[in-house]
């Protein structure tokens, strides 16, 4: 749609401008020493040190990946205007696709129970068969409105043992006194999805924590390391990652160097416990998905 494109336009350069801020303000050694810092990683994983795979054109704005299973033979993702499902082996130029919907909003996609799910920027869900993927046009799309409170949403998981779809509010109007909101949804075996719960992020953790308020937590995505049972969330503009335990309870936060993490959207392990956050590209650089190896 025409307002995506006009939007997507003005962040782009609105990003571009703050990496280059940014990235000078480092060289000239303006940066200030907090808690939290830029070479800090968490237990298992150096984020120093990403294996690189720059995208395809058509990936310059991937937001959200997934893996059928923790397989990493194929990962599936979409970028944020058009109503398209990706799939392809990571390192390998050409690319695979099927149009799902018309253009939208779309920021993250997760696989379960045989379905296919995309959650829209509006709280909007659309799921499909896994089967229906080698078609260029999927049919049997499900468009479930209604089903979370109106507001901005970009971060979802699936747990696949369970059925349960996990979505993190970016900014609901709902969210007060420093907490940020999720909901769980069990997903159905027709691709249907009933309210299943909730949980909650205490946003002044997270501020202590880094020792420093970072603005409203603006969350951009989330996955489950199975191998910790902790939960990673990423928010791309506030250039963090946060790590929470099985509670929702916030153990530690991470700060992303913006000139590796230019927009992190996107986050999954493989059944290795290898972890992948994607980025999106902007005016001069692709699209990317780094890949940080396990570490034992």
């Amino acid at each position: 749609m025409k307002r995506f494109k006009t939007y997507k336009t003005i962040r782009k350069a609105v990003t571009l401008i703050t990496v280059v801020v940014i990235v000078a303000a480092m060289f000239l050694g303006m940066s200030c020493t907090n808690k939290t810092q830029v070479s800090s990683s968490p237990k298992g994983y150096d984020l120093t040190k990403p294996v690189k795979y720059n995208m395809h054109i058509n990936l310059t704005e991937i937001s959200g990946i997934a893996f059928l299973h923790g397989k990493s033979d194929t990962l599936y993702a979409e970028e944020d205007e058009d109503g398209k499902v990706y799939y392809f082996k990571l390192g390998d130029k050409q690319i695979s696709q099927s149009r799902f919907a018309k253009s939208g909003d779309y920021e993250d996609i997760a696989i379960c129970n045989n379905y296919v799910v995309m959650l829209r920027s509006d709280g909007i869900l659309f799921t499909f068969p896994f089967n229906q993927l080698r078609n260029k046009e999927i049919g049997n799309v499900q468009k479930l409105k209604d089903v979370l409170p109106a507001g901005e949403y970009e971060g979802m998981y699936a747990d696949e043992k369970t059925n349960q779809l996990y979505i993190l509010c970016k900014h609901c109007s709902s969210d007060k006194n420093k907490i940020s909101s999720g909901y769980i949804l069990r997903l159905q075996a027709d691709g249907s999805v009933k309210p299943a719960g909730g949980f909650s992020i205490n946003v002044k953790t997270i501020d202590q924590l880094s020792n420093k308020k970072r603005g409203v937590f603006r969350p951009s995505a989330l996955a489950k390391n199975l191998n910790t049972n902790e939960w990673y969330i990423l928010s791309s503009v506030n250039k963090m990652l946060v790590v929470a335990d099985a509670g929702w309870n916030v153990k530690d936060v991470y700060a992303l160097n913006p000139a590796v993490f230019i927009q992190p959207e996107g986050i999954a392990f493989d059944n290795q416990h290898n972890l992948y956050i994607s980025n999106e590209g902007d005016l001069v650089s692709p699209g990317n998905v780094l890949k940080f190896n396990y570490i034992k």
